[in-house]
């Protein structure tokens, strides 16, 4: 499995926490313009990076500090060849796990939604349930899905502070996607992220 370290984050925006609550919107349509290997960093690293290092504790709250989130990036144009890659965020970095642009197999899984086809990547937040039900039962399911939705919503917010777009996509065959990343983690979004056209 081939590696990239990722440009470190910027910890220090220009735009406001109100500013980026304010121009939050679901972005359906996205320039050819692929993202940069900073942007991409930024995204990630917003979505499910590490915050604390000393703790290991993330962007995102999680019951327990269980950390069941598994991030995977499907990239079809950009700075990395194409393909899929796993975000490990306590490296920072991403890793290739299949090579190839698997886009227009994730647009026809996802009801034929052209804007997983049109942004230049998707980003795929996932789970492995049992890391919190093992310790919470199946109330730990409930757990993993509101921490999906802090994930979801660190993105939204990092993406319009930056001035790109992205939007929660949940309407998709759920077997069909983990097939095409050749994953067992269960899928809870695919978001596509671009530059708004």
């Amino acid at each position: 499995m081939r590696c990239v370290a990722l440009p470190p984050p910027v910890l220090r925006g220009k735009v406001s926490l109100e500013e980026a609550v304010m121009r939050r919107r679901s972005i359906r349509k996205y320039s050819a313009r692929p993202l940069s290997i900073e942007e991409i960093s930024q995204i990630l690293w917003a979505a499910y990076g590490i915050s604390d290092p000393m703790e290991g504790r993330h962007t995102a709250p999680s019951a327990g500090a269980l950390y069941p989130i598994r991030i995977y990036l499907v990239l079809g144009e950009g700075p990395l060849e194409p393909g899929i890659y796993k975000y490990k965020p306590h490296r920072h970095e991403l890793c290739l796990i299949k090579r190839g642009d698997p886009r227009e197999e994730l647009y026809e899984a996802s009801l034929e939604q052209e804007w997983i086809l049109d942004a230049p990547a998707v980003l795929v937040i996932a789970a492995d349930f049992t890391v919190t039900t093992s310790v919470y039962g199946n109330r730990g399911i409930r757990y993993v899905w509101m921490e999906f939705g802090h994930v979801s919503e660190n993105v939204y917010l990092q993406a319009a502070a930056m001035g790109l777009g992205t939007v929660a996509v949940g309407a998709f065959a759920d077997e069909e996607v983990k097939r095409i990343l050749g994953i067992e983690e269960e899928v809870g979004y695919l978001m596509p992220l671009g530059h708004p056209l």
